[in-house]
């Protein structure tokens, strides 16, 4: 059996357990044959090879498949890794529907634009996982030439379709974020680094949206309301993980969010237009109104 096969049969197995919740042997089985219907895969399992599965499920995966002998059912129990499983199961869904369409073409439209830079990926989780500093050649893109620098790479994160090096800047030792697609070249060095006790890269951009994270500013509380059809949307794909559902009426989705006040948000905010109003706070009320101001200004005929 091929390697793909097993891999296909791990998410299969954690796909129907996260869609279901819980599921008996039997349940799982005909789920894996249904799917395999798809594919060109071995269709079903004995008992002893899904034991085997559930173990390398959990050392591959990190997720812990345990077993309900009340209910005799089978449910997640602990997912250490939920958002890269998460895209893994979004991933094999795509790679499955390509695999249904055949002249794709015919069915599928994609993006034609794309983030640059994720060839680095291997090279730099190499880096981070080892923990060897690395001379980084990068392009801002409000300066006319590439500068190199020393730095301990941390961890890669994405925001909004692209990929940024969290990494300490040996220079000034900030930590700040670079653009993997302004990454020009980068090298491992013989040096190692020691990697900053009690760092925690989700609680660094707890409040932030998108990678934009000033030393100098605190979370604040926001308050938008969003007019009732981009209400939906914004309740389906919601604008960050604080963001709560205030009052929702025919009138107005309003939400609210803990959130650094950075240009990142300010850009998100305007790219709704009319459908969104900000209520509080007060500054980022003047800070936008200011903007559409002088973006009006701009238009006025003469």
């Amino acid at each position: 059996m091929a390697k793909q096969d097993y891999v296909f049969r791990y998410l299969t197995i954690i796909k129907k357990l996260r869609t279901s919740g819980e599921a008996t042997f039997r349940e799982i089985n005909a789920y894996l044959r249904k799917e395999s219907e798809f594919q060109d895969r071995p269709t079903s399992i004995s008992a002893r090879t899904f034991q085997r599965d559930l173990n390398e499920i959990r050392s591959i995966f990190q997720i812990d498949i345990r077993f309900d002998f009340q209910g005799g059912v089978y449910y997640i129990a602990e997912d250490l890794q939920q958002d890269l499983n998460n895209r893994m199961l979004e991933s094999i869904d795509t790679i499955n529907s390509l695999k249904m369409a055949g002249d794709i073409s015919r069915y599928m439209f994609f993006e034609k634009r794309k983030a640059q830079g994720t060839h680095h990926f291997h090279g730099l989780i190499h880096a981070i996982k080892n923990r060897m500093v690395i001379r980084l050649v990068h392009q801002r893109f409000d300066s006319d030439e590439p500068s190199e620098r020393l730095t301990e790479p941390y961890a890669l994160k994405e925001s909004k379709g692209r990929w940024y090096l969290v990494a300490r800047d040996r220079k000034d030792t900030k930590i700040k974020t670079f653009g993997l697609d302004r990454i020009v070249n980068f090298e491992a060095t013989p040096s190692r680094f020691d990697h900053p006790a009690g760092l925690d890269i989700n609680e660094m951009f707890r409040y932030c949206f998108g990678v934009i994270n000033p030393d100098d500013l605190r979370p604040e509380e926001i308050i938008l309301s969003f007019e009732p059809e981009q209400g939906k949307y914004i309740k389906s794909y919601p604008l960050h993980e604080s963001q709560e559902i205030l009052a929702d009426t025919g009138r107005e989705l309003r939400i609210g969010l803990r959130l650094l006040v950075t240009h990142d948000l300010v850009m998100e905010i305007l790219s709704y237009g009319k459908s969104v109003t900000v209520i509080s706070p007060e500054r980022l009320v003047r800070q936008i109104t200011g903007i559409y101001r002088e973006a009006a200004a701009r238009y006025k005929t003469k």
